[in-house]
């Protein structure tokens, strides 16, 4: 399970990584050569989409695998929070926050769980195995 963790986070850290850049880069992208719009906005759903398929799977996995190892409930939730921002952002930012809202909520929810997954990846190090606490 240890190996699960550390490696759902690191994972789970480049795909929230990769979440920002594509926020990020993809107006800079659009303004650089217009002429990739058409592209980018035809897929652009079906990237956030992919990413999902992902991202919830192995970020859900790693936390629970870390909290299950150090118990630290406050890192769990806040993944989780992370998690669910992402959801709304993907499902419903676009309608509800417009194009600028649903880019900086997903930033936002990123951001967090990257955090999330850092501070698991970190306990898991600073914990040895035989020092776990099970309820």
């Amino acid at each position: 399970m240890e190996l699960t963790q550390r490696l759902g986070d690191k994972i789970a850290i480049a795909l929230s990584s990769l979440c920002v850049i594509h926020c990020l880069a993809t107006p800079l992208i659009l303004i650089i050569l217009p002429s990739l719009g058409a592209l980018v906005a035809d897929n652009h759903e079906m990237f956030h989409q992919v990413i999902l398929f992902f991202v919830l799977p192995v970020g859900v996995l790693a936390l629970w695998a870390g909290y299950r190892h150090h118990h630290n409930l406050s890192i769990l939730l806040i993944g989780l929070a992370g998690l669910g921002l992402l959801l709304i952002a993907a499902f419903f930012g676009h309608d509800y926050f417009g194009e600028t809202g649903e880019t900086a909520l997903t930033i936002f929810a990123s951001l967090i769980i990257a955090t999330a997954h850092v501070r698991n990846f970190q306990s898991n190090q600073i914990m040895p195995t035989g020092d776990c606490h099970h309820d």
